[in-house]
């Protein structure tokens, strides 16, 4: 047993570490297809609508497709499911960057093949992160989604970075951006080569779910019975809907308000990722996720939005950033320990799909509509009406759900959680899972 810090605690098991170092590999090789599809896209069309269409169509699937993701993730190992969906991840990567490598690429075969890796997204997430749990104690389950959100966010520090740099020596054209695309999708084959190396006799594997009809709407019903799990996902929804645009925000700010140009806005995304890197960091520390946690750090998310929306200058604005990253990664990673740790291990990648859905199915529905606050009112208003949003929702949502559970916003352990209890049991369960 190796011996680490209380932070880096998971790591000690020979599994999670092993599966971690594919992870982070990439995690890089994503943030740096990001920045390359975009860029090619730029190349492309010149048009910062076409840009938004391919980010709307490479969410897309994770609307319709995640309650089918998660009855996938419920029904078939979660570990083969996650051998297929790199290959399925792998393969629009590598075709698109040949695509752009040989110059043949045109605007739609971006569109379709964004599409088509946001489906194998979509399979790949819930089954990714109910995964988790199968690989540690649940004792240690808290501190290694902590790590899962610093692996993302360290990546997003150094997968941008490493894209800009590779795109501008390889000529900055669109065959610059398909070796960029390439090397994401050749990263995949490190997950798929740290899952093949794992040790099967280790694993916790959950029960699998049984075949028929109705397994998604039977997730629905799981969810609405707890009344815990229902004020998680509607806090996690409004804070990733109208509050988490950052992209969107920090330009409005950087361009509009304080006149910066491109380097500058660069910069504050650097910056944020630190404040994000250190909450996950911070949260992969805590012993088990609480309730209150996620939504009072959801509410001082939003009352950090709107502070930075009010701030004068770009230095005062650049400051406060790390502290709303801060806020943001700890609600995020919070939310995902409580759902993971709290749902019955049968119905755990039905709650995750979920999760995804109301997490980044809303974006298509919040991110225009704040761009629309800030193309007419300016781009402090974004902020402002993006925090203000998010207060006031999760405020009432909280409010409706103490005043029907008059507890503490804390969960604790069931003693022996039914799979699919009446709702009167269920309710009762719920209100001591909250207490």
């Amino acid at each position: 047993m190796i011996r680490t810090s209380p932070t880096f605690k998971a790591l000690a098991v020979p599994n999670y570490r092993t599966y971690a170092a594919g992870a982070i590999v990439s995690n890089v090789g994503t943030w740096m297809q990001r920045v390359a599809q975009d860029w090619l896209v730029l190349v492309l069309t010149g048009s910062g609508t076409a840009l938004g269409l391919v980010t709307g169509l490479q969410l897309l699937p994770a609307l319709l497709f995640s309650p089918l993701a998660g009855v996938v993730a419920d029904r078939f190992p979660k570990r083969r499911v996650l051998m297929w969906t790199q290959l399925a991840m792998a393969a629009p990567a590598i075709v698109l960057g040949v695509l752009a490598v040989t110059g043949v690429v045109q605007t739609w075969h971006v569109y379709l093949i964004a599409f088509l890796f946001g489906v194998a997204t979509a399979f790949d997430a819930p089954a990714r992160q109910s995964f988790v749990g199968e690989m540690v104690s649940r004792d240690d389950l808290p501190n290694a989604v902590g790590l899962n959100s610093a692996s993302f966010n360290a990546a997003r520090m150094i997968g941008p970075a490493v894209a800009g740099l590779l795109i501008a020596a390889l000529g900055s054209g669109a065959a610059a951006a398909g070796w960029v695309i390439l090397v994401n999708g050749l990263s995949y084959f490190a997950v798929l080569w740290s899952i093949t190396r794992l040790d099967v006799d280790q694993l916790h594997p959950a029960p699998v779910a049984r075949r028929g009809k109705g397994a998604v709407r039977d997730g629905v019903r799981y969810v609405r019975s707890r009344p815990d799990l229902v004020l998680t996902l509607v806090t996690v929804f409004f804070v990733g809907t109208f509050g988490m645009n950052f992209q969107m925000t920090s330009a409005l700010m950087a361009t509009d308000v304080f006149g910066k140009g491109a380097g500058e806005y660069g910069v504050l995304g650097s910056i944020m990722a630190i404040g994000s890197l250190a909450g996950a960091l911070i949260a992969a520390r805590r012993a088990k996720p609480r309730l209150r946690l996620v939504v009072g750090a959801a509410l001082v998310f939003a009352v950090l939005e709107i502070a930075a929306g009010l701030m004068p200058t770009y230095l005062t604005y650049a400051l406060i950033l790390p502290f709303v990253g801060l806020s943001a990664l700890t609600m995020v990673t919070a939310a995902n320990a409580t759902i993971q740790m709290t749902s019955d291990p049968e119905m755990r990648g039905r709650v995750a799909a979920l999760y995804l859905m109301v997490f980044m199915g809303g974006g298509p529905v919040g991110s225009p509509f704040i761009g629309w606050v800030g193309e007419e009112m300016g781009g402090r208003w974004s902020l402002l009406v993006g925090g203000g949003i998010v207060l006031v929702a999760v405020s009432v949502a909280a409010g409706l759900y103490l005043r029907q559970h008059p507890v503490t916003l804390r969960w604790r352990r069931p003693v022996s959680p039914a799979v699919l209890a009446t709702g009167r049991e269920r309710a009762e369960q719920a209100a001591s899972l909250a207490s």
